[in-house]
């Protein structure tokens, strides 16, 4: 038999043995995080690709459905091709024949550009007999004369221009004259009214005629020789900018012309888009601008472009193009519609600030006010936003305003009083005589000034003795103007008049007293 171990030894055999077995505890405690730690990495990598896949899958099914419709609508565009061909083709020959017969029966006394016309009927036949003699000249002779009827031309000219033999080459000679260049002002000084109303209106009367009538608004009966003409007309405007000074200093309705151009012959590029964003933020109080942004193909910038209004100060635009596109959820309306009628109180407060004319300043800033209000008021009312927005206090604070206005036009109405007082008081009352009011330099001079009276309880107290207003020495030339006499002159008249108007210094009395404004705009 062997010999027992010494119990000493067995101690030392055992303690190498527990720390390996903790140094393997360690180690597989280690190995278990780090296969977790792999483990969700391979997962997530694998989640990851899954819904990569996925993405992919979509796409690719949607780029197949988009391909099938492409091609069906090419293939639907292609089989229609002649029957649209035919249907030009006989609108051609019965527009023909319609002419011919108007040319035999032509009236000397119908050529009258300016004829009047009596009713809508008589206006539609007028545009017909130019529309169906291809008269481009005397037909932009009668619309620019007619811009009151504006309504009833835009009701009926895409009928009459329907008429036409060429309806788009026949627009585009139309507005010649004044688009993309104005010939006017070779011709004549006297007649550069503008017109831009009247090219906007054509063209956007010409897009219902030159739609296919089978494919519709993705094809657009023009000749290839009209198009290419449209072109270039696009191409010279383009060129005519920096005659203009530039983007910044175009006018607007020559802008509008210009876009819907683009728009009415389809000749929209896709290398302009920079051009035609800018062009369409210049002028974007316009209300067609924002369906021309659209159709332009400007969908995918709109919302920078509201962005940018919004950073210009230009919340009402902006809430017109939020509905045009469809952002209302991302760019809320009424807070919008709150910020610019802060702005606009902010510029009037400022307006007011004005030192040197007062009453001018407080005119101004009044109608600042108005303005923005009766555009959001309006705004409130065309997309129905009262529930949100009640506009109940906007209309008493705009009846305020006008109210205010109306109360300080009536000094104007007491002025044949005054003329009355003059003639009563002429032989010894208060007024000098009415025919004294002619030099703007009395009182304004180092000689001694006419007595002045004394204050007494009543006009009948006044002496007997003393004149009525001396004449005032030669120098003077004239007697001195009505008016011109002072509170502390006369105190007994201080309080007759209303409050102070801030009228100008007498001498430009007989100016005109109203100041001329520029038209703000608003819609």
């Amino acid at each position: 038999m062997g010999s027992i171990p010494d119990p000493g030894e067995l101690t030392e055999l055992a303690q190498p043995s527990f720390d390996e077995f903790q140094r393997q505890t360690s180690l597989m405690t280690s190995c278990t995080l780090l296969w977790r730690e792999l483990s969700d990495h391979f997962s997530y990598l694998e989640q990851d690709l899954l819904k990569k896949s996925e993405a992919l899958k979509l796409k690719i099914q949607t780029l197949d459905k988009e391909t099938k419709e492409s091609l069906h609508e090419l293939e639907k565009r292609e089989v229609s091709i002649d029957g649209s061909v035919e249907i030009a083709i006989g609108n051609v020959e019965k527009h023909k024949e319609a002419a011919l017969l108007v040319l035999q029966k032509v009236d000397p006394q119908d050529d009258d550009e300016n004829g009047e016309v009596d009713d809508g009927d008589g206006l539609v036949l007028k545009l017909k007999s130019f529309c169906l003699r291809m008269d481009a000249s005397g037909f932009w002779g009668f619309i620019s004369g007619k811009k009151k009827e504006l309504e009833a031309l835009r009701a009926q000219m895409p009928l009459a221009l329907a008429d036409c033999v060429d309806p788009a080459k026949f627009v585009l000679e139309a507005i010649s004259e004044v688009f993309p260049v104005d010939k006017r002002r070779e011709k004549s000084e006297k007649n550069n009214n503008d017109l831009g109303w009247a090219c906007v209106l054509v063209l956007e009367s010409l897009i219902p005629v030159v739609v296919d009538p089978v494919a519709g608004k993705s094809r657009l009966l023009v000749t290839p020789t009209v198009k290419e003409r449209a072109k270039e007309i696009a191409e010279t405007w383009k060129a005519s900018l920096e005659e203009r000074g530039g983007i910044e200093n175009v006018k607007t309705p020559d802008v509008h012309t210009f876009l819907q151009h683009l728009v009415t012959f389809g000749v929209v590029k896709k290398e302009d888009l920079d051009l035609y964003r800018k062009l369409v933020i210049g002028s974007a109080w316009r209300k067609q601008m924002p369906k021309l942004a659209v159709s332009l193909g400007l969908g995918d910038e709109m919302p920078d472009m509201i962005e940018e209004l919004i950073s210009k100060g230009q919340q009402l635009d902006a809430v017109h193009f939020t509905y045009e596109v469809g952002l209302v959820d991302k760019f809320r309306p009424v807070p919008l519609l709150k910020s610019f009628l802060k702005d606009a109180r902010k510029v009037a407060a400022s307006i007011l600030e004005d030192p040197n004319n007062a009453g001018r300043a407080a005119y101004l800033a009044s109608r600042k006010e108005q303005s923005a209000l009766r555009a959001v008021i309006k705004c409130i009312e065309e997309y129905k936003l009262e529930a949100e927005f009640p506009p109940e206090n906007l209309k008493k604070r705009l009846e305020q305003l006008e109210k205010i206005k109306a109360e300080k036009k009536k000094p104007a109405a007491v002025a044949p009083a005054n003329k009355r007082t003059r003639t009563s008081n002429n032989n010894g009352g208060l007024m000098p005589p009415a025919k004294a009011g002619r030099l703007t330099n009395a009182y304004v001079s180092s000689f001694p000034a006419a007595p002045t009276f004394v204050r007494s309880p009543s006009h009948g107290q006044y002496p007997a003795a003393l004149p009525p207003y001396p004449s005032p020495p030669h120098v003077y030339g004239s007697r001195s103007p009505p008016y011109a006499y002072s509170p502390e002159a006369v105190p007994a008249l201080a309080g007759s008049y209303p409050a102070p108007m801030n009228y100008p210094a007498y001498g430009a009395y007989g100016n005109g007293m109203a100041p001329t404004y520029q038209q703000a705009y608003y819609r």
